[in-house]
């Protein structure tokens, strides 16, 4: 039985990395694809295959997730470790379908606190508010700040380029931006679903906390969400991409840029599992405020904020009604 349980939450954990790959296909490529610097299909392959690289780039994030929360030992910890991850995929699901770049990132954590508090287990609040609420907060401020600072230093720096050349040039750096964006989403995103089947495994007793993570748990990671990503998220690359702000090439080269620097900064410094989305989308708010306060369509901004804002408890409240449905059939 215990083995049947911890193969369920490992491919529970590998569909949920699918679902966070098209769900978040957009934040890597949707300002190159609205530029026009990349073609769609190049621009998904490219995201995949950056997306598996960032896979290996390294472990603190996943062992901060593995942290949130503390279940007990055996099949009902593990029922305890399902429940938030199909709480996740349900909203990952529902803000997907209706176009919502949320973060899948929150989703998870608020999973796993949600079946955490409906099956009393201890949850880590500390662990919880210092690398997950707090990061959630600043990171997309910084993102927005920056990326407002670094577009009016593009301006004034090209400023006497010629307009045309200077789209040409910002084109081809788009190319980098992407996929350092890419590389970025997957070092955080692939590192959180790791987490969660590392602390199944803990959970279940087949690895020590001394062990660190199994090369097959890093690989299977790694490839769920580059095919995740390959399957592309057209919905929210729509929003993100066009819905917005109309994006030129520089401006799209400046979030890009800036939403990858952040993403490395707080995965290697701070360790904390931030949103991908909420980075990337206030980037690019950043970068278009530059133009004009109202070039930004701050209606779809607001309902994207209430997404954000809703993720967390939405995700909870799923993951919690999911651990009362699963432990009525398992133990």
């Amino acid at each position: 039985m215990e083995l049947a349980i911890i193969i369920a939450v490992v491919v529970v954990a590998l569909v949920f990395d699918y679902t966070n790959g098209f769900h978040d296909a957009a934040n890597a490529i949707a300002t190159s694809v609205s530029t026009r610097a990349l073609t769609p299909r190049v621009a998904l392959a490219m995201a995949a295959v950056m997306n598996f690289v960032g896979a290996f780039l390294g472990q603190k994030i996943a062992h901060t997730v593995s942290d949130t929360i503390e279940p007990p030992s055996g099949t009902h910890g593990m029922t305890i470790v399902m429940a938030g991850l199909l709480g996740a995929i349900a909203w990952n699901l529902i803000t997907w379908y209706y176009g919502l770049p949320s973060s899948s990132s929150h989703a998870l954590i608020g999973g796993l606190v949600g079946s955490a508090i409906a099956s009393g287990t201890t949850v880590h609040w500390t662990t919880v508010i210092d690398k997950v609420v707090i990061p959630m907060v600043v990171s997309p401020l910084v993102a927005f700040s920056l990326g407002f600072v670094v577009m009016l230093a593009i301006m004034w720096i090209f400023k006497s380029m010629n307009p045309g050349r200077a789209n040409r040039g910002f084109r081809i750096a788009q190319t980098v931006s992407a996929a350092a964006m890419a590389l970025g989403h997957g070092l955080q995103d692939a590192q959180k679903t790791m987490g969660v089947i590392f602390l199944a495994l803990l959970t279940g007793g087949y690895v020590a906390e001394s062990d660190g993570l199994p090369l097959w748990v890093i690989i299977a990671a790694a490839t769920a969400i580059s095919l995740g990503t390959w399957s592309g998220g057209w919905r929210i690359m729509r929003t993100l991409g066009r819905r917005i702000i109309h994006l030129d090439p520089p401006r799209g080269f400046a979030a890009e840029s800036v939403a990858a620097s952040v993403l490395y900064t707080t995965a290697y410094v701070w360790e904390a599992p931030i949103s991908t989305t909420h980075t990337i989308t206030s980037a690019v708010m950043g970068v278009g405020a530059t133009k004009r306060v109202s070039a930004v369509r701050w209606g779809v901004a607001r309902s994207i904020l209430t997404a954000w804002v809703l993720t967390f408890p939405m995700a909870g409240t799923m993951a919690a009604i999911c651990y009362f449905v699963v432990h009525l059939f398992l133990p």
